[in-house]
């Protein structure tokens, strides 16, 4: 309603041919969001969540920002000129804002860890007039604090077998000059018996 003949709405693109209305899929260009595919994290710790976009058109300041906790469905962070943390739920005051838009970053904080944040986080972007994208997803998978992780294990057996190498080299080392001394006592025996004769 209120379209003069000629016009083309962009938001009723998906429904118009390009020969009809090319100017209109131009506009509505896509965002690409990215995010890393998994992310592993230790209970009880802190963990950002990164997200970055880009965009074929300027930062506007109608570009928000949505994350969802998925299978749940949860809001756990909106943006939209400043950010908005949820008002209830289990990410009430477990999440903040560490993204920077004029970097085209909208990663988040999530603090505290628990096991019951294991799931998928979605990242959504719309930056108008490119109201179409990819939708980021980060799986994150938190974890029980153990004694020893791999990576203490690898740095044990670094750390032994550098230890032998060092032991294997200095016992090389002594034999070498025991058998140099005996050599040498061996020399003068024998010189101090022809100045005997």
């Amino acid at each position: 309603p209120g379209w003069g003949r000629g016009t083309c709405p962009v938001l009723t693109l998906t429904l118009i041919s390009p020969r009809v209305c090319p100017a209109a899929l131009w506009l509505a260009a896509a965002v690409e969001v990215h995010t890393a595919k998994e992310v592993v994290a230790v209970n009880g710790t802190n963990q950002r969540l990164k997200c970055t976009f880009s965009s074929s058109s300027p930062v506007s300041q109608q570009l928000s920002v949505s994350w969802n906790f998925q299978p749940e469905d949860l809001s756990v962070f909106y943006y939209l000129k400043e950010p908005y943390q949820p008002p209830s739920g289990r990410f009430k005051d477990r999440v903040t804002w560490d993204g920077n838009i004029e970097r085209h970053d909208v990663s988040i904080m999530v603090w505290n860890l628990k096991p019951s944040d294991n799931g998928t986080f979605t990242c959504q972007v719309t930056n108008w007039p490119d109201v179409y994208g990819t939708i980021g997803e980060v799986r994150l998978r938190v974890v029980q604090k153990v004694s020893f992780s791999e990576i203490h294990f690898l740095a044990v057996a670094i750390g032994s077998a550098s230890g032998l190498m060092i032991i294997v080299v200095i016992t090389v080392i002594i034999c070498r000059q025991h058998r140099r001394k005996a050599r040498d006592r061996r020399t003068e025996a024998a010189e101090a018996a022809d100045s005997e004769r």
